[in-house]
């Protein structure tokens, strides 16, 4: 092992100091090759101005013939491409497409006719029972044949008792009130 190995590597069994200093590995390989050059051609950075055409302007002829059906006339039949997506599922798995869900169930009537009347009775005062008890009613109907409306049917109920409670107390103060007239007042 006299002898240096290939390529000027230092000899590891050799125990000094290495004569000349490492090479810088910024620096080309070869003394005499020149630096590679900076790529040239079209600047992908380079702004566009999107307002310019992509080829250069040419203004119609304004006195050649326009043909008028141009746009009627169809395009040559092409096959239909085939649906996008998934398959869909087999009958009887999973959830039903959108739009086709299960159907809504039909509002009860008379849940709705309880609702109106007892609203109304905030001004006419005597149909505020009556829609209360039609409530109840249309509750009990909602619940035997599975209709919708149960909220309206509760809303009514709730509307109704609370009015007729107002009205009530209403009759209540004024039979009062006129009770304490005549004990107060004095046949002269």
């Amino acid at each position: 092992m006299t002898q240096p190995p290939p390529g000027g590597w230092p000899d590891p069994s050799s125990s000094g100091q290495s004569a000349t200093p490492p090479a810088d590995p910024t620096l080309p390989v070869s003394p005499h090759a020149p630096p590679p050059a900076q790529p040239t051609g079209h600047d992908p950075y380079q702004p566009v101005d999107p307002y310019q055409p992509a080829a250069p302007y040419q203004p119609a002829d304004p006195y050649q013939p326009v043909d008028p059906y141009a746009g009627a006339k169809s395009a040559p039949s092409v096959a239909p491409y085939p649906a996008a997506g998934y398959p869909p599922p087999p009958p009887g798995y999973g959830y039903p497409p959108p739009g086709y869900g299960h159907p809504q169930p039909q509002t009860n009537p008379l849940a709705i006719a309880a609702l109106v009347l007892s609203l109304i009775g905030i001004v006419s005062c005597i149909t505020a029972p009556i829609g209360a008890i039609m409530g109840h009613v249309a509750s009990r109907q909602i619940r035997e044949r599975g209709e919708g409306g149960e909220g309206m049917a509760k809303a009514a109920i709730i509307v109704g008792w609370v009015f007729t409670g107002l009205l009530v107390l209403v009759i209540l103060g004024y039979v009062a009130l006129i009770a304490f007239a005549i004990t107060t007042s004095s046949t002269v």
